[in-house]
Formats: structure tokens, sequence, C-alpha cells
């Protein structure tokens, strides 16, 4: 074939028309393929609309590639419009499909979504769902191999192969929060501040205390002759009302059975509490405890109010059985032929605390002063659980070993008297996340039927909480901390969309966030009470062994030692008289028997015997403010003499300058520095 034949011109026009061909149909798959893994982008050339002459040997060695390697200094057509309007499309979708991949990729500047194992989430799980929806995370409802960012569970944490990630529960809360347990917590705090701890009524613990019980009502009715009380009784493990019941002589025949069967907690009954449209009510409050140390709580700005089915008098012989009248549990008044289910937020046998806040506000009520109250209740109540709290994390999750950080909502049952104080009923360590109730068709046949009323205050609540514990929103905080001279983004970048958009505001359709911060907010009001929490600490640090939640004679006797609280008046033959005694006597009321020691309420139990001894003609939370004072000072010259040790230095022989009279013995140091002595007469304005 020689140049410039009509055969030749033929060959070179089919080989441009077949590699225009070929590349217009790759074009259109990749267009299509949406699905398919994201490929480099390839860079486009225009095509010829007509033959362009070419070397015998090119056309020779494969038509296919003429059209594509001409020399870029020869002269080209402008592109065919579909051509180029099948180019636009490709690279269109192109980089939608790499912008919709970006979001998920590892290193690049746009952030991933949260996920969230929903596995075990139980009852909560339709709020979970539409909490999870309105924030546009990535749920797992059957689990994921992979970790993921949140772990919800409906009931308790016992999952140990969760090593990072979020769970929302604490190991513990469980048992602090039952009913004995809740009670002796409380009751150290009454002791150490009985003012500021009149919130919870008067309670015993049976089977142990049952002849104090008796012997305590006598004494009161033999000082006052009018006075008739009304006792509730509270198995320990019992929920939604199961085995409560109301006595008005401490030798009614039922305690027989309480004593033999079960432990129980037997209360003074609220006889005048606040009644609206003649019956009597409690409150359920949701309180987020985001973080253990440091402490957070969070409560939300609106809850449940939870009606009885009778109209409400105070007790008496006749009408003690009635429960209806009496105990204000849903899962008991939903039995009741009288109950009201209502899409309404305010009529119904279940309102919103809402309703009910504006109902008393339109009678001339200080809102601010109940909601003040009910928040000192509430950090208070807190205050007392923390310190176990703290000795069962470090148990499960010890420090320096993989595990997840917790956060847990808890629902508190508050009641309000005639004169508007609140009372604490219980803390519920997993309160019902239903966002349905049970109707009855027929006798015995139930429907769940969407219940407005729990899903506008529980969707919000599940929701917010995820909100304040996003991960994304941490590990931002931490690199702006980290980098503090870096210029970060405005505010445009701030409000962008968590999976990188910077078009939207991730919250923009969301409401305001209905949890409010109280901890550490009003911390400085409230931090004279947290003495047993620094005892806490004291414990924690000669247990010795990681995991262990009791303390063993020997750690007894070094934290002695080691604080300088022997003398001659106090030997160490005396100290494991002491420790002895307090063990055995606090292991015999314990449940599991299993293991021996001394437990946190133990240890408490004897750190006030030596603060007694030590600081005398002080009232006990001076007396124990003085002690912790003390030990806290020792160890921290003895961890100073360690550090010095430690880099090879010779350590001083002097304390410091600064040293805190406090820090001196009881002889040497008559009048001590008190922790929060000046600080029983603070102002009580509102928290709101």
């Amino acid at each position: 074939m020689q140049r410039g034949s009509p055969e030749r011109e033929l060959a070179v026009a089919a080989a441009a028309a077949a590699a225009e061909e070929e590349e217009e149909q790759q074009l259109s798959v990749d267009a299509g393929a949406a699905g398919e893994p994201e490929r480099p982008a390839r860079e486009e050339q225009p095509k010829a609309a007509f033959p362009v002459p070419a070397r015998p040997r090119a056309a020779e060695e494969g038509d296919v590639h003429v059209a594509r390697r001409l020399p870029p200094a020869l002269p080209l057509a402008p592109p065919r419009p579909a051509a180029r309007a099948l180019c636009q499309l490709a690279k269109g979708r192109g980089r939608s499909r790499s912008r919709g991949r970006g979001r998920y990729r590892r290193g690049s500047g746009s952030l991933r979504p949260v996920t969230v194992d929903s596995s075990k989430a139980r009852t909560s799980l339709d709020a979970l769902k539409i909490s999870l929806r309105q924030l546009r995370w990535k749920e797992f409802p059957f689990g994921r191999r992979l970790p993921c960012d949140i772990y919800w569970h409906g009931v308790s944490f016992r999952d140990s192969d969760i090593l990072s990630g979020q769970v929302n529960k604490f190991p513990g809360m469980t048992e602090m929060v039952r009913k004995i347990t809740l009670s002796r917590a409380l009751r150290i705090m009454q002791n150490l501040f009985p003012d500021e701890y009149n919130f919870y009524p008067r309670s015993w613990i049976l089977p142990e205390e049952f002849q104090l019980f008796v012997t305590e009502v006598r004494m009161v009715k033999d000082g006052d002759p009018t006075w008739k009380p009304t006792f509730i009784v509270k198995p320990d493990s019992g929920c939604q009302g199961d085995g409560i019941y109301l006595i008005k002589d401490p030798n009614d025949i039922r305690m027989t059975g309480t004593l033999q069967n079960r432990p129980a907690v037997v209360q003074e009954y609220i006889c005048k509490p606040l009644l609206i449209d003649k019956l009597k009510f409690d409150i359920r409050l949701y309180v987020l405890l985001k973080s253990l140390d440091p402490l957070e709580i969070y409560i939300a700005k609106d809850g449940l109010s939870r009606f009885c089915t009778e109209p409400y008098h105070e007790p008496n012989p006749q009408n003690l059985h009635h429960v209806f009248m009496h105990l204000t549990n849903y899962s008991l008044n939903i039995h009741s032929g009288k109950f009201v289910h209502s899409d309404s937020a305010s009529t119904g046998s279940k309102r919103t605390f809402s309703s009910i806040l504006c109902r008393l506000s339109s009678k001339g009520v200080d809102i601010k002063k109940v909601w003040s109250d009910i928040i000192s209740l509430v950090i208070k109540t807190v205050i007392a659980l923390t310190p176990e709290l703290k000795v069962f994390y470090q148990s499960d999750i010890p420090t320096g070993r993989p595990g997840p950080t917790c956060f847990q909502i808890l629902g508190f049952d508050i009641l309000l008297m005639k004169n508007l104080k609140p009372m604490l009923l219980e803390v519920n360590a997993n309160p019902s996340m239903r966002i349905e109730h049970e109707y009855e068709l027929s006798p015995g046949v139930f429907e769940n039927i969407p219940s407005l009323v729990d899903e506008e205050v529980k969707v919000a609540v599940i929701r917010d909480t995820l909100r304040l514990m996003n991960p994304l929103k941490k590990k931002k905080k931490e690199m702006q901390s980290q980098h503090p001279g870096k210029p970060f983004a405005g505010k445009e970048d701030r409000d962008c969309d968590l999976t990188g958009d910077p078009d939207s505001n991730p919250e923009a359709h969301l409401p305001s966030i209905c949890l409010k911060q109280v901890f550490p907010k009003y911390a400085k009001q409230f931090n004279y009470l947290r003495l047993v929490d620094r005892m806490a600490n004291l414990f924690i640090r000669f247990l010795g062994i990681k995991g262990t939640m009791k303390l063993g004679p020997t750690g007894f006797r070094t934290f002695i030692r080691n604080c300088k609280l022997s003398s001659s008046s106090l030997s160490m033959a005396a100290v494991d008289i002491l420790y002895i005694d307090i063990t055995r006597r606090w292991n015999s009321m314990a449940l599991d028997q299993r293991d021996s020691g001394m437990c946190l309420q133990a240890f408490v139990e004897a750190f006030f015997f030596l603060a007694q001894r030590k600081f005398k003609l002080l009232p006990l939370h001076e007396q124990v403010a003085s002690l912790i004072d003390l030990c806290e000072y020792h160890l921290s010259l003895l961890d100073e003499k360690r550090l010095v040790c430690g880099r090879g230095r010779r350590p001083q022989s002097s304390p410091p300058q600064e040293t805190n009279p406090t820090t001196q013995s009881a002889a040497d140091s008559p009048a001590p520095r008190i922790i929060g002595a000046n600080k029983l007469s603070h102002s009580r304005h509102a928290l709101s």
C-alpha cells in the first residue's frame, strides 16, 4: 500500500472511527457505574471530527490508538457536542462518587459518620433508632466485627470484649442504686451533713436493723403520743412496684415474711404530697452522668409526671392496701380501669413535667425555686454515689488497661411535698425508654400503641445524650488543645456537616439540646460536700492489686503508717483489732461473702473513728475534713520524696514553706484548717 492511496485513507478513517466509538462506550460505562470502586481520573482529550493523515507504520502498529496518539502540535478540531456532553456527565458523576466516598476515607480532610452498636439496646431500641436517624449516624443493629464509636446497652455493662469506644453504662451502677446501697450511701452523707441531705426519708435496712427500727419508733411515740406514722416497705431487688406495701405498726404480720424472704428498706411514708386534680403524682427526671472523673452532670429540661388513678387520702387502716391511691408506679397504675391514655402533654395519667410546672406557675408558684431545689437534690445524690462508683470503675477498667469510657442516663424519681419541697424516692440505673404503651383490647389481650408523650421526652434525652458524647467533636477539641497556635477553621467550618459537607450545619435541623449542665457549673456551691469522694481516693490508692474492691489488712496498715496516724494511744495492734472488728461486721451484712477484706463503706466507718479520736470537740464533718487534709499532706510529702529519690538527688529534710497548718499533728495544731467549714453558710441562690 502506498502513501496517499485511497485504500490507505479508508484504513485511517476506519481506525479513527473505531477509536472514537470505543472511547464513547467507555465514558458511558464510567458514567453509569455508581457502585464501582473509585478509579484515578483519566485525562480526557478531544476527538477529531475528520480523519487525520498519519504515518503508515503508526497505522500498522494498532489502529485503535491512532486517534489518541496525535502529536500535540497538530491542529485538532473541537469535539462533537454529544461526546462533550458525555465527558461532562462522566466527570460530574465521577466527582460525585469521589466526594461521597471521601466522607468515609481515612486520611482525607472529611470526617466519617459516628458508628453505634445497638445490638443490646433492648427496650430502648425504638427511641434509639429514631435518635440515630435524626442525627444521621450509622447504626449496626446486629453488632460489628470492627470497633464502634458507641455501644448502647439496655441493662448493664458486662461485655469484657469492648476495649475502646464509649458505653452507655457504668460498671457497678446497678448495684449502687439498689435501695439498700443507696440508703447506706445517703446515710453516710446525712451523718456528715444532716441539713443538706434531709431530702431522703429516714430509712432502716432489714433484716439487720429491724430491732433498731422498732426501738426508735417506740421512743418517738413515747415522746409524742400524737405521732401516728406510716411506713413503706420496699424490697431491695424489687422494681416496678413489685413487693411494696404500707404498714402502720412495725410489728405488722407482713414484716415477718419480709424478714425471712429477702432484704428490704423500710422508710417513713410521705403523707402530705402535692396533689393535682386530687391525685398523687411523682416526677421522673432524666440525669446524664457524662463523666465520673472529672464529674460532669446534666439534667433534662423536661421529664414525665406519673399519676395515681384513685383520689388521694392520707393513709389509714382502711386504705393502706389501695395501691392505685398511694403508689405512683406506671407499671401498676396501667392496670387500673381508671388509667387514662392521652396524646396530650397536659392531660391523662402520664404527662410532661413541663406541663405541671406551667400549671403551678399559673397559680403563682416560684418555678425557679422548685428547679433550684431539684438541681440541688440531684447534685447531692450523685455526689453520694460517685465514691463507690470509682471503686467499681477501677475494678472493671483499671488504669493502664484498655477499656471503654462510660456515661449513663439515670432516672430520678422525685416527689413534691405539699410545701413544694422535693423528696427523693429512688434512683433507677435502667429507666424505661419505651415509647409505646400497652392497650388492653380484651381481657388478657394487649396491643402496643405509640405514646407521643413518651416519645417527645425520651427521644430528645437519648438524641441529645449522643450529641454530647459525640466522639468526633471530642477529637476536634483535642486537636485544638494540642495545637493551640494553629489557625483552625472559622465559623463556617465549625458549622459544617460532620460528614464533611461544608455547605450545611449538621445540627441545623435539630432543636436545641434539652440537657442542661449543672456540674461542674455549680461546683463551687457543692465541692465542700465531696469528703467521701476524697476518702475513696485514699482507699483506691492502698488497694494494691488492680481489679480488687476490698482493702486487705496489709493495705490498711500501710495507710496508717504512711499517713502517720499511729501514736502511743493508737498502736498498730489496736489498728489490727479495729480492722478485724469493722471488716467482720460489714462482711456479715454483705450478700456476697466470697471476697474477704474491707469494703469502702467499712473504710469510711474506720476513717470516722480515727477522725473522732484525733480531732475531738468538733462536728463530724470538720473532724473528717481535718483528717483528710492531714493524710493528703503526708502522702504528698511521700510522693515528693519518691520523685526526688527517683531523680538521684538528695531529698529535702524539711517540708515546703507553704506547709498548711492542718498538716501538723493534733497536738501541734489545736485549730486546724477545715475544708468546707466556712462554706456551710453559703448563699442558696437559685441555680436555674
